[in-house]
């Protein structure tokens, strides 16, 4: 707890930096060639209206697990510096201008997290997904969410800060 508000819990790797704040010591934590060729493969698959194209580009080319017959919409940002944390099921839709983060740079730290989105999950358009959360099987983050704990198989969220709206109700007999 800080001031009050219970800070989520993320899964998230925490790394302690001296002297400049993390980001501007960036590519001493990842490669600068990295980071160019991840920055030209999201840019063509942002723009790219063929959905088989982009999930080859991002699976071949910047290692996201991407399940078969999920769509990542029009300008879709995965985290151009550790995409490979990314994890998406199958059968998804992520919509328009979603941001997949795997990556927190603070100022005197930064964090790594898996993100882990389940399979037929609906997340709606201008979201953001932080490093380190669960997005469960078949569940539906409303548009505009900023998605900063797990979300619970079935479930619907939505708000920022991100609340859970419906739950999954077993079926009753």
């Amino acid at each position: 707890m800080k001031g009050g508000i219970i800070l989520p819990v993320r899964r998230t790797t925490k790394y302690p930096v001296r002297g400049a704040n993390s980001l501007w010591q960036l590519y001493r934590t990842v490669s600068f060639w990295k980071v160019l060729k991840n920055v030209i493969i999201i840019q063509i698959g942002r723009y790219t209206p063929f959905l088989p194209l982009k999930n080859w580009l991002y699976r071949t080319f910047l290692g996201m697990n991407i399940g078969e017959q999920t769509a990542l919409a029009f300008m879709v940002m995965p985290d151009i510096l550790f995409p490979e944390k990314i994890h998406i099921g199958r059968n998804c839709v992520i919509g328009y201008n979603t941001t997949i983060l795997a990556h927190e740079y603070l100022v005197d730290e930064y964090r790594l997290g898996d993100v882990v989105i389940g399979d037929e999950v609906m997340i709606g358009a201008n979201s953001t997904i932080l490093p380190g959360v669960v997005i469960g099987d078949r569940a539906v983050v409303a548009a505009g969410t900023v998605v900063h704990q797990d979300v619970p198989p079935g479930a619907m969220v939505a708000g920022c800060p991100m609340r859970i709206v419906r739950r999954n109700e077993p079926p009753s007999n």
